[in-house]
């Protein structure tokens, strides 16, 4: 039944792809659910409950320290980056899931404990720095495991995926991927109900248990011959390095390699852009009357996740695939810019010269975010994860691991520093702010056509990188 139904979307999936395809979409189905749900209590918890205004914080002093929290992410994940790689070097690629997401379980099962004692004993029990300190260690902690552990999913699949299967399934992965934040964004919009934050943050730590289950159980099930991807790239999966050495692959292989380079800023430069519009959006709702409480912040996060991760999912049902298959990769990873740019001008113009009202804004903001995020879900980040099935193991999972990791919290932290000095005044980050995403998505677009022609070539030439 299940099968029929993944062969009626899917119809170019062989027999014998839908389960191997199928049981990496219910990982990643688990792992963006359990991301969603939890990206969403970040802002919630970092913005209304940690630093309540009861134990003498500001009213808004969470919204005043996320650009700060932006920098501290990037110095975690640092650190993190390091230790990742050499965990590549020490365990394979199926351990490396039991051994992060059990690290990430534990954290989290305790800032469960601490906000369900919050809940029963109330904030002044909890007191103001083992609160202050819960939110803090929440935001890096959700911060850094959508860098980790998404990386080492897309890491993993594209390690055991050529090019031509990977048009054919990564669609239906990313399809689970969108289920599983659609419902986890919906529970925040429950939040209420459901018994508050901590109840959720209970379901985001069981969720993260059973991405161990689905490995372990992909690993038991799928024939040995259906986990060889690029052949090429796979005899490159022997090689050990010291730590020094295999800390510093990774870099070598980006700053050494054009490609890798170009798949850097096809991966990064949105991430600046997406924190400048994200911090207008999440300010001007924290302020709104009907979204100003903890809960009604939190309502307004989920049916922003619902929205955007049901515009994902409604692409890659029915038009990723079809998208990949008939214009091509490299079509794929111009699209998100060209219509990333012309969404955000249309908001520069709405407020410079439309006079909207403050809901007006907030919702066409909204919008802006919804379709920034839906399309690169559904588009840009399949096609750029197939990017690297033409790559060794070492630009798989350490390059990558920079670029998803280090990266990626490079590009947000340089969109917090951005924010900083007109985080009080919203007026003047839209002006520089649409100014300088433009300016990106131009240097984005040039390195966006490299990549997808250097791919092109490297697949019909049987070569790789690294």
């Amino acid at each position: 039944m299940i099968a029929s139904v993944v062969r009626f979307f899917y119809p170019e999936l062989k027999q014998e792809e839908v389960r191997k395809f199928g049981l990496l979409a219910l990982a990643f189905f688990f792992t963006i659910g359990a991301y969603w749900m939890l990206r969403l209590l970040k802002d919630a918890i970092f913005f209304k409950v940690a630093f309540p205004a009861s134990l003498g914080w500001l009213p808004d002093q969470g919204a005043l320290f996320q650009p700060l929290a932006k920098t501290y992410s990037f110095v975690t994940v640092l650190v993190l980056v390091a230790l990742y790689t050499k965990l590549v070097d020490l365990f394979e690629k199926q351990k490396l899931f039991y051994i992060i997401c059990s690290f990430y379980a534990a954290l989290f099962a305790g800032i469960t404990a601490i906000l369900i004692w919050r809940d029963v004993a109330g904030v002044e029990a909890v007191g103001r720095t083992l609160l202050a300190a819960t939110g803090w260690v929440s935001y890096l902690a959700i911060e850094s495991f959508g860098s980790i552990v998404v990386a080492l999913f897309w890491s993993f699949t594209s390690s055991v995926t050529d090019t031509e299967a990977a048009k054919r399934g990564y669609p239906f992965i990313i399809a689970g991927a969108q289920v599983g934040s659609i419902a986890g964004s919906a529970l925040n919009i429950f939040a209420e109900h459901l018994g508050g934050v901590s109840r959720l943050f209970f379901v985001a730590t069981v969720l993260v248990l059973m991405i161990m289950v689905v490995v372990w159980y992909f690993m038991k099930t799928i024939p040995a011959e259906q986990l060889v991807g690029n052949r090429q790239a796979a005899q490159t999966e022997k090689k050990k390095e010291g730590f020094v050495e295999g800390f510093l692959a990774g870099i070598k292989l980006l700053f050494t390699r054009g490609y890798l380079f170009g798949i850097l800023i096809v991966a990064t430069f949105y991430e600046v852009i997406n924190t400048i519009v994200d911090y207008q959006m999440k300010r001007q709702a924290s302020v709104f009357p009907q979204y100003a409480t903890e809960n009604g912040f939190a309502k307004f996060l989920g049916i922003f996740g619902v929205a955007t991760n049901s515009l994902a999912l409604f692409m890659a049902l029915l038009g990723t695939s079809y998208i990949m298959r008939k214009y091509g990769l490299t079509f794929c990873l111009l699209s998100y810019p060209i219509v990333l740019g012309l969404a955000l001008g249309s908001l520069y113009l709405l407020y410079a010269y439309g006079n909207p009202s403050a809901a007006v804004m907030l919702w066409s903001t909204f919008g802006v975010m919804m379709l920034a995020k839906g399309l690169s879900y559904a588009v840009n980040n399949p096609t750029k994860e197939m990017m690297y099935i033409p790559t060794s193991k070492d630009a798989k999972f350490k390059t990558k691991g920079w670029i998803d990791m280090f990266g990626s919290r490079t590009a947000k932290m340089g969109g917090a520093q951005f924010v900083e000095p007109f985080k009080k005044n919203l007026p003047d980050l839209m002006t520089y702010g649409t100014l300088l995403s433009l300016g990106l998505i131009g240097v984005w677009f040039a390195a966006a056509l490299y990549v997808g022609r250097k791919n092109a070539e490297l697949t019909r030439k049987g070569e790789i990188v690294g």
